[in-house]
């Protein structure tokens, strides 16, 4: 019998997706195989504290956990992590990391970083795929460099509408007409986005999205449908099908994503033509080649209802993994079980490493 791999799961984090993370991360340890590896639970709080956590999985999700969990210093997390994990493990090392964290300092390549220092393989994309994905504004240039279709959008900082809103204001209003979205460049889970309707909203939009990031960005309103797909794979990456989703609201914020209580619809498959789908599924892999991604990755798009063309919007290098997400949704469709999703990434990280 093979031995167990020691896999320490990351969960929780600083960025504004705190909530979904332990969400995602609930689901990701109910669905590991208990036969195949010994779990490892590692939290970090909002305030950035790194703790071990050995209870039960179901007070992960309402943050109880942290009441349970050891504090560790920081020689104690890296010893944690990758060489003496708990009193009953002294000696061992984790054989992979999955990192279930979403946003900035967990999706961003920064903690991917802190990895690969320590030359320990680890779930999902690498640190340049990881920075990309995170940051809109340069995903959607690089996207433009593939050939992909990217709606227009404008790029302003925090710095300038704090000192002169007015000046960005006109700036937008001249590109674009109302409503427009204005989203935090590097954020995911919808926190921070808004759609204005017109300059007042626009005004509150800015400094919502400024909260978020030194780095916002505008982007046109398409009458459109919201179509996913997922990616899985190192150099020879996979596209799921397509799945549609009805958002409850106007739009997809967080709230419809994660808090209206399934009132949001996903469609799977979405109610396309074959040749739609196909051409979908080309652009999402030729997005995850753009950001030269490994592992995972979940890509978004825009079909315009009129035209049927097809705009993307972005690319998750950690998509959610809660009871709703899409990710996992589209492999099971696909006929993969949530388990073996799970396996398979842990091998695409391992052979990525050993490559």
């Amino acid at each position: 019998m093979n031995e167990k791999l020691n896999v320490a799961v990351i969960f929780g984090g600083k960025s504004g997706e705190h909530e979904v993370s332990l969400m995602s991360a609930t689901n990701v340890i109910n669905a590991m195989n208990k036969e195949k590896y010994n779990i490892y639970m590692i939290g970090i709080t909002r305030q950035g504290k790194w703790m071990a956590f050995k209870g039960d999985v179901s007070k992960i999700i309402d943050s109880s956990w942290e009441k349970e969990a050891e504090e560790l210093e920081r020689e104690e997390t890296i010893d944690l992590l990758f060489y003496r994990f708990f009193k009953d493990g002294a000696g061992k090392r984790i054989d992979v990391v999955f990192p279930v964290l979403h946003g900035p300092n967990g999706e961003d390549g920064t903690i991917q970083g802190l990895f690969e220092m320590l030359d320990v393989p680890y779930v999902g994309c690498g640190v340049t795929a990881s920075a990309l994905g995170m940051d809109k504004a340069f995903s959607k240039q690089l996207f433009k460099d593939a050939g992909l279709n990217v709606g227009e959008y404008s790029v302003v900082l925090k710095r300038d509408i704090e000192e002169n809103i007015d000046s960005v204001i006109s700036l937008i209003e001249d590109k674009f007409t109302f409503p427009v979205f204005i989203k935090p460049a590097n954020m995911g889970s919808s926190v921070g986005i808004t759609k204005a309707h017109n300059r007042e909203e626009l005004v509150r939009g800015l400094k919502e999205a400024c909260k978020y990031d030194r780095k916002v960005i505008i982007e046109e309103n398409i009458n459109c449908r919201e179509v996913e797909c997922s990616v899985l794979g190192n150099n020879n990456p996979v596209a799921s099908g397509i799945g549609e989703i009805i958002p409850s609201r106007e739009f997809y914020d967080y709230e419809a994503k994660y808090f209206d209580d399934g009132k949001s619809v996903l469609i799977i498959p979405a109610e396309l033509s074959k040749g739609k789908t196909e051409e979908i599924r080309e652009a999402a892999v030729k997005a995850y080649k753009a950001l030269d991604c490994c592992g995972m990755a979940r890509v978004d798009f825009l079909v315009e209802k009129e035209t049927e063309k097809v705009y993307i919007n972005e690319l998750n290098t950690i998509p959610g993994f809660t009871k709703i997400s899409m990710y996992p949704k589209l492999w099971v469709a696909a006929g993969m079980s949530y388990g073996e999703l799970i396996d398979r990434l842990i091998e695409l990280a391992i052979e990525r490493y050993n490559e």
